[in-house]
């Protein structure tokens, strides 16, 4: 039995190229920017001997440099992803780093593999936007549910400073120094910009805009509310608490109702594709008999095309809202 392993190499050259992105990440900016840092990140800017001015100024100039790049045509397929992750990375650099992969992706495939120089561009090209599309993507995930989970905690401790007599502005204040990334460094940037005369409320709901969690939303709705009818904002807090809580808590017991849905859909829409690797690894020749015949092309459309229906209704069955 003849085996290729090129399918493998294909494979190899992709996750490489994809550990490639996190691997520079950390090298141009370290530790600093890791999530869930017991230190977070503004205070540690703040504890080297940067001004708030200018702690204010480079984390606002981080949080806006992905939304207005939006308009740049390669850029624009990442551009709300890579806000929401909230990366460091400039869109020049993400771009570079794009062009950059496409270029080792080419030299490994050239060197690696017998594709002909067409279709090693092509590669190229997708191993270089897609790894980057794919790592940003999971990024704002990351940081999205990190946040999700640390937002009930930080309601409460919110509403513990409030009873004990403290105006909100300095409840986020008390937040921002207590709560890790990468909800630590949005609630102390909230809590500067309060200090310098923005309306809290509108300063939350802008973070909620930024972010698009639903639970960022409701506290920048309640704070408005209360700013505008009154009321005792520490019991709307609290209200406002259980409900998140009781809601991450029913998103996870989904989540978990689930698994064996969403275990069983990854599996049928992986299996076709590992069948096909594990063919052309172990017999490259397994079509060859039927290949030239005018219903192989036919055919194996519409195997593409069930196959990714096959995916879109898994899909759908098991994203249940919460």
């Amino acid at each position: 039995m003849e085996i290729s392993a090129e399918p493998l190499i294909y494979l190899a050259i992709f996750a490489s190229v994809y550990l490639c992105i996190g691997a520079i990440y950390m090298l141009v900016f370290g530790q600093s920017i890791k999530l869930n840092n017991r230190v977070n990140r503004r205070l540690s800017l703040l504890e080297k001997g940067a001004t708030k001015d200018t702690v204010m100024a480079q984390l606002r100039k981080e949080m806006s440099q992905h939304d207005g790049a939006k308009s740049i045509p390669l850029y624009s397929l990442i551009a709300e992803k890579a806000q929401k992750a909230n990366l460091a990375f400039t869109p020049g650099m993400l771009i570079g780093i794009m062009g950059l992969l496409t270029v080792v992706s080419f030299g490994m495939l050239s060197v690696f593999t017998s594709a002909n120089t067409a279709m090693t561009a092509v590669l190229s090209v997708v191993f270089g936007v897609g790894s980057v599309y794919m790592w940003v993507g999971k990024a704002a995930k990351k940081r999205l549910g990190m946040m999700e989970e640390q937002l009930p905690d930080a309601i409460e401790l919110i509403v513990r400073s409030l009873r004990v007599g403290h105006p909100l502005n300095s409840a986020i204040g008390i937040v921002a120094k207590e709560v890790a990334d990468p909800l630590g460094t949005e609630m102390g940037f909230i809590a500067d910009e309060a200090a310098y005369g923005r309306d809290v409320s509108e300063a939350l709901r802008s973070l909620a805009e930024r972010t698009g969690l639903q639970d960022m939303r409701f506290l920048a709705v309640a704070v408005a509310i209360q700013q505008k009818s009154g009321g005792n904002l520490a019991e709307i807090l609290e209200g406002l608490s259980r409900v998140v809580r009781a809601r991450f808590k029913l998103f996870r017991k989904v989540k978990a109702i689930t698994a064996e849905a969403r275990w069983s859909g990854i599996f049928l829409s992986s299996f076709p594709i590992l069948a096909l690797v594990a063919i052309n690894v172990m017999k490259p020749d397994y079509y060859e008999d039927v290949i030239d015949t005018p219903y192989f092309i036919p055919a194996a459309a519409v195997v593409v095309i069930f196959l990714l229906v096959n995916i879109v209704y898994m899909r759908m069955m098991v994203n249940i809202k919460v």
